[in-house]
């Protein structure tokens, strides 16, 4: 987590694929996009809007409990 936080903190992304440039294991699934965390043992669920270059952190699970359902 740590080290996601501190990618993220500077990163300057404007696309998705910027995103991917610096997490290759995330996924868009509309309107967020999901980021494997330590191992993938946990799901970070973001939303980001990139013109305004802020990020949302939406939920933070286990495997399991994104494996499960999030959307509900």
């Amino acid at each position: 987590m740590d080290h996601w936080y501190r990618v993220a903190k500077r990163a300057t992304w404007s696309s998705f694929p910027d995103v991917k440039q610096s997490f290759n294991t995330a996924d868009f699934v509309a309107p967020n996009i999901v980021f494997d965390i330590g191992g993938n043992k946990y799901r970070l669920i973001a939303e980001m809007n990139f013109a305004r270059k802020v990020l949302f952190i939406r939920r933070i699970m286990t495997h399991k409990e994104y494996m499960k359902g999030w959307k509900a």
